[in-house]
Protein backbone atom coordinates (compact mmCIF):
# COMPACT_ATOMS: atom_id res chain seq x y z
CA UNK A 1 0.00 0.00 0.00
CA UNK A 2 1.21 3.77 -0.78
CA UNK A 3 1.17 5.78 1.57
CA UNK A 4 -0.36 9.33 0.38
CA UNK A 5 2.17 11.97 -0.44
CA UNK A 6 2.06 14.90 2.67
CA UNK A 7 2.64 17.61 0.17
CA UNK A 8 1.30 18.57 -3.16
CA UNK A 9 2.73 18.95 -6.29
CA UNK A 10 4.08 22.43 -7.74
CA UNK A 11 1.10 22.15 -10.80
CA UNK A 12 -1.18 21.16 -8.20
CA UNK A 13 -0.55 24.51 -5.87
CA UNK A 14 -0.77 26.56 -9.37
CA UNK A 15 -4.59 25.06 -10.07
CA UNK A 16 -5.95 24.59 -5.91
CA UNK A 17 -4.81 28.34 -6.09
CA UNK A 18 -7.18 29.34 -8.58
CA UNK A 19 -10.13 29.15 -6.37
CA UNK A 20 -8.14 30.42 -3.28
CA UNK A 21 -7.33 33.88 -5.38
CA UNK A 22 -10.78 33.62 -6.39
CA UNK A 23 -12.06 33.56 -3.02
CA UNK A 24 -10.22 36.20 -2.10
CA UNK A 25 -12.08 38.81 -4.21
CA UNK A 26 -15.23 37.45 -3.60
CA UNK A 27 -14.95 38.43 0.22
CA UNK A 28 -17.73 41.42 1.26
CA UNK A 29 -15.51 44.59 2.14
CA UNK A 30 -15.79 44.40 5.82
CA UNK A 31 -14.52 40.78 6.28
CA UNK A 32 -11.52 41.24 3.53
CA UNK A 33 -10.77 44.25 5.98
CA UNK A 34 -11.32 42.65 9.38
CA UNK A 35 -8.91 40.15 7.80
CA UNK A 36 -5.80 42.15 6.87
CA UNK A 37 -6.33 44.21 10.08
CA UNK A 38 -5.33 40.85 11.71
CA UNK A 39 -2.77 40.28 8.85
CA UNK A 40 -1.07 43.90 9.91
CA UNK A 41 -1.22 42.91 13.13
CA UNK A 42 -0.10 39.47 12.80
CA UNK A 43 3.64 40.95 10.73
CA UNK A 44 4.08 44.05 13.26
CA UNK A 45 4.12 41.54 16.23
CA UNK A 46 6.76 39.61 14.40
CA UNK A 47 8.54 42.78 14.26
CA UNK A 48 8.27 43.69 17.65
CA UNK A 49 9.70 40.18 18.57
CA UNK A 50 12.43 40.50 15.76
CA UNK A 51 13.44 43.84 17.60
CA UNK A 52 13.26 42.83 20.89
CA UNK A 53 15.00 39.79 20.32
CA UNK A 54 17.81 41.41 18.44
CA UNK A 55 18.17 43.90 21.86
CA UNK A 56 18.63 41.03 24.09
CA UNK A 57 22.19 41.05 23.05
CA UNK A 58 22.71 44.72 21.37
CA UNK A 59 25.89 46.22 23.21
CA UNK A 60 27.56 42.73 23.88
CA UNK A 61 29.97 40.84 22.16
CA UNK A 62 27.08 38.70 20.90
CA UNK A 63 25.78 41.67 18.84
CA UNK A 64 26.58 39.75 15.14
CA UNK A 65 24.02 37.34 15.87
CA UNK A 66 21.53 39.77 16.84
CA UNK A 67 20.80 40.14 13.18
CA UNK A 68 20.11 36.28 12.91
CA UNK A 69 18.13 35.99 15.95
CA UNK A 70 15.47 37.93 14.75
CA UNK A 71 15.38 36.57 11.20
CA UNK A 72 14.41 33.48 12.89
CA UNK A 73 12.30 35.24 15.31
CA UNK A 74 9.78 37.01 12.40
CA UNK A 75 8.69 34.02 10.32
CA UNK A 76 5.77 33.72 13.02
CA UNK A 77 3.96 36.76 11.41
CA UNK A 78 3.63 34.72 8.11
CA UNK A 79 2.88 31.62 10.23
CA UNK A 80 0.11 33.57 12.08
CA UNK A 81 -1.18 34.54 8.78
CA UNK A 82 -1.31 31.51 6.76
CA UNK A 83 -2.93 29.44 9.77
CA UNK A 84 -5.39 32.03 10.06
CA UNK A 85 -6.63 32.86 7.04
CA UNK A 86 -6.00 36.47 7.39
CA UNK A 87 -5.13 38.30 4.19
CA UNK A 88 -2.14 39.79 3.06
CA UNK A 89 -0.64 42.11 0.45
CA UNK A 90 2.46 40.95 -0.38
CA UNK A 91 0.78 37.37 -0.42
CA UNK A 92 -2.22 38.08 -2.44
CA UNK A 93 0.34 39.33 -5.02
CA UNK A 94 -0.40 35.42 -6.29
CA UNK A 95 -3.94 36.84 -7.35
CA UNK A 96 -2.48 37.32 -10.50
CA UNK A 97 -2.35 33.49 -11.97
CA UNK A 98 -6.29 32.96 -11.67
CA UNK A 99 -6.40 36.07 -13.36
CA UNK A 100 -4.40 35.01 -15.99
CA UNK A 101 -6.34 32.01 -16.17
CA UNK A 102 -9.82 34.40 -16.99
CA UNK A 103 -11.02 33.06 -13.84
CA UNK A 104 -10.72 36.33 -11.95
CA UNK A 105 -10.78 40.16 -13.52
CA UNK A 106 -8.06 42.28 -13.15
CA UNK A 107 -10.62 45.23 -11.65
CA UNK A 108 -11.44 42.48 -8.71
CA UNK A 109 -7.74 41.95 -7.92
CA UNK A 110 -6.76 45.21 -7.69
CA UNK A 111 -10.07 45.94 -5.70
CA UNK A 112 -8.67 43.38 -3.12
CA UNK A 113 -5.19 45.04 -3.38
CA UNK A 114 -6.54 48.25 -1.95
CA UNK A 115 -8.63 46.99 1.03
CA UNK A 116 -6.26 44.47 2.18
CA UNK A 117 -3.28 46.86 1.97
CA UNK A 118 -5.48 49.63 3.95
CA UNK A 119 -5.89 47.15 6.34
CA UNK A 120 -2.48 46.10 6.88
CA UNK A 121 -1.69 49.61 7.09
CA UNK A 122 -4.38 49.98 10.09
CA UNK A 123 -2.92 46.72 11.79
CA UNK A 124 0.62 47.66 11.21
CA UNK A 125 -0.11 50.65 12.76
CA UNK A 126 -2.44 50.08 16.00
CA UNK A 127 0.66 47.60 17.15
CA UNK A 128 3.28 50.32 16.53
CA UNK A 129 1.40 52.69 18.95
CA UNK A 130 0.28 50.33 21.54
CA UNK A 131 3.94 49.03 21.35
CA UNK A 132 5.58 52.72 21.94
CA UNK A 133 2.70 53.99 24.38
CA UNK A 134 2.72 50.47 26.15
CA UNK A 135 6.16 50.96 27.17
CA UNK A 136 7.99 47.77 25.29
CA UNK A 137 10.77 49.76 24.06
CA UNK A 138 11.49 50.12 27.47
CA UNK A 139 13.36 46.50 27.71
CA UNK A 140 17.22 45.77 28.40
CA UNK A 141 18.00 49.61 29.53
CA UNK A 142 15.85 50.77 26.48
CA UNK A 143 18.10 49.46 24.06
CA UNK A 144 14.69 48.23 22.45
CA UNK A 145 14.55 51.63 21.83
CA UNK A 146 17.37 52.29 20.49
CA UNK A 147 17.44 49.56 18.07
CA UNK A 148 13.50 50.44 16.98
CA UNK A 149 14.88 54.29 16.28
CA UNK A 150 17.67 53.04 14.34
CA UNK A 151 15.48 50.66 11.98
CA UNK A 152 13.66 53.18 10.98
CA UNK A 153 16.18 55.68 9.99
CA UNK A 154 18.12 53.17 8.22
CA UNK A 155 14.86 52.24 5.99
CA UNK A 156 14.02 55.84 5.11
CA UNK A 157 18.25 56.46 4.30
CA UNK A 158 17.80 53.83 1.39
CA UNK A 159 17.52 55.44 -1.87
CA UNK A 160 14.30 54.84 -4.55
CA UNK A 161 15.66 52.16 -6.23
CA UNK A 162 17.90 50.39 -3.33
CA UNK A 163 14.78 50.12 -1.59
CA UNK A 164 12.75 49.33 -4.73
CA UNK A 165 15.22 46.37 -5.33
CA UNK A 166 15.33 45.00 -1.90
CA UNK A 167 11.48 45.06 -2.09
CA UNK A 168 11.34 42.55 -5.42
CA UNK A 169 14.10 39.85 -3.86
CA UNK A 170 11.71 40.01 -0.60
CA UNK A 171 8.49 39.31 -1.87
CA UNK A 172 9.76 36.85 -4.33
CA UNK A 173 11.01 35.54 -1.02
CA UNK A 174 7.82 35.83 0.70
CA UNK A 175 5.66 34.63 -2.64
CA UNK A 176 8.05 31.39 -2.52
CA UNK A 177 6.82 30.92 1.32
CA UNK A 178 3.18 31.31 0.82
CA UNK A 179 3.48 28.62 -2.36
CA UNK A 180 5.16 26.40 -0.71
CA UNK A 181 2.94 26.53 3.02
CA UNK A 182 0.26 26.06 -0.25
CA UNK A 183 2.00 22.83 -0.95
CA UNK A 184 1.72 21.23 2.40
CA UNK A 185 -1.27 19.40 3.68
CA UNK A 186 -0.62 19.95 7.84
CA UNK A 187 0.53 22.63 9.99
CA UNK A 188 3.75 21.37 10.77
CA UNK A 189 4.22 21.53 7.17
CA UNK A 190 2.75 24.99 6.43
CA UNK A 191 5.16 26.29 9.35
CA UNK A 192 8.36 24.82 8.42
CA UNK A 193 7.66 25.94 4.63
CA UNK A 194 7.16 29.20 5.97
CA UNK A 195 10.23 29.70 8.18
CA UNK A 196 13.14 29.42 5.86
CA UNK A 197 12.40 31.80 2.43
CA UNK A 198 11.07 34.55 5.50
CA UNK A 199 14.25 34.19 7.43
CA UNK A 200 16.09 34.48 4.12
CA UNK A 201 14.27 37.77 2.98
CA UNK A 202 15.22 39.17 7.02
CA UNK A 203 18.75 38.07 7.03
CA UNK A 204 19.53 39.77 4.10
CA UNK A 205 17.94 42.92 4.91
CA UNK A 206 15.31 42.89 2.06
CA UNK A 207 11.91 45.38 2.65
CA UNK A 208 8.71 44.35 3.08
CA UNK A 209 6.06 46.97 2.64
CA UNK A 210 3.71 46.17 5.34
CA UNK A 211 6.39 45.27 8.42
CA UNK A 212 7.38 48.61 7.27
CA UNK A 213 4.37 50.09 8.03
CA UNK A 214 5.31 48.83 11.51
CA UNK A 215 8.88 49.44 11.88
CA UNK A 216 8.88 53.07 10.46
CA UNK A 217 5.87 54.34 12.28
CA UNK A 218 7.18 52.73 15.76
CA UNK A 219 10.34 54.48 14.97
CA UNK A 220 8.99 57.72 14.26
CA UNK A 221 6.86 57.29 17.53
CA UNK A 222 9.63 56.09 19.90
CA UNK A 223 11.51 58.93 18.43
CA UNK A 224 8.93 61.52 20.49
CA UNK A 225 9.37 59.77 23.66
CA UNK A 226 12.43 61.62 25.31
CA UNK A 227 13.12 58.60 27.79
CA UNK A 228 13.79 56.69 24.36
CA UNK A 229 15.42 59.70 22.42
CA UNK A 230 18.04 60.30 24.85
CA UNK A 231 18.98 56.51 24.97
CA UNK A 232 19.13 56.79 21.04
CA UNK A 233 21.12 59.66 21.14
CA UNK A 234 23.98 58.22 23.82
CA UNK A 235 24.55 56.17 20.93
CA UNK A 236 24.11 57.45 17.34
CA UNK A 237 24.28 61.27 16.46
CA UNK A 238 20.72 63.28 16.43
CA UNK A 239 21.12 64.70 12.98
CA UNK A 240 20.72 61.01 11.65
CA UNK A 241 16.71 61.53 12.75
CA UNK A 242 16.14 64.48 10.49
CA UNK A 243 15.79 61.84 7.56
CA UNK A 244 13.27 60.36 9.67
CA UNK A 245 10.11 61.80 8.56
CA UNK A 246 6.49 60.70 7.79
CA UNK A 247 7.11 61.98 4.43
CA UNK A 248 10.22 59.90 3.80
CA UNK A 249 8.54 56.88 5.34
CA UNK A 250 6.38 56.92 1.89
CA UNK A 251 8.82 58.77 -0.38
CA UNK A 252 12.43 57.00 0.47
CA UNK A 253 10.36 53.26 1.82
CA UNK A 254 6.76 52.22 1.65
CA UNK A 255 6.21 53.23 -1.96
CA UNK A 256 9.82 51.74 -3.30
CA UNK A 257 9.26 48.86 -1.22
CA UNK A 258 5.59 48.16 -2.50
CA UNK A 259 6.63 48.78 -6.42
CA UNK A 260 9.30 46.15 -5.91
CA UNK A 261 6.88 43.39 -3.54
CA UNK A 262 4.23 44.24 -6.80
CA UNK A 263 6.96 43.13 -9.09
CA UNK A 264 8.89 40.33 -7.35
CA UNK A 265 5.29 38.54 -6.26
CA UNK A 266 3.44 39.20 -9.02
CA UNK A 267 6.00 38.80 -12.12
CA UNK A 268 9.26 36.47 -10.70
CA UNK A 269 6.67 33.89 -8.33
CA UNK A 270 2.64 34.42 -9.77
CA UNK A 271 3.58 35.11 -13.73
CA UNK A 272 6.13 32.34 -14.44
CA UNK A 273 4.60 29.67 -12.34
CA UNK A 274 1.30 30.02 -14.26
CA UNK A 275 3.48 30.40 -17.48
CA UNK A 276 5.10 27.04 -16.41
CA UNK A 277 2.04 25.05 -14.68
CA UNK A 278 -1.17 26.13 -16.20
CA UNK A 279 -0.29 28.07 -19.75
CA UNK A 280 -1.96 26.35 -22.26
CA UNK A 281 0.45 25.78 -24.90
CA UNK A 282 -0.81 27.25 -28.33
CA UNK A 283 -2.00 24.24 -30.78
CA UNK A 284 1.11 24.65 -33.64
CA UNK A 285 -1.14 22.19 -35.86
CA UNK A 286 -4.02 24.45 -35.90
Amino acid sequence: MVKEMNLYTPKEIAHNYLATGDAKTKYPVIKSLILSIMAGIFIALAGVGSTVAQATVAGTSLAYVGRLMGAMVFPSGLVMVLLTGSELFTGNCLIIIPVLEKKVRLVSMLRNWLIVYSGNFIGSLLIALITVYGGTYSLFSNAAAVYAINTAVAKVSLSFSDALLRGVLCNVLVCVAVWLAYGAKDAAGKIIAVFFPVMLFVLCGYEHSIANMYFIPAGLLASGNPVYLTAFTAVYSADSLNTLTWLSMFTRNIIPSTIGNIMGGMVVVGMMNWFVYLRKAEDKHS
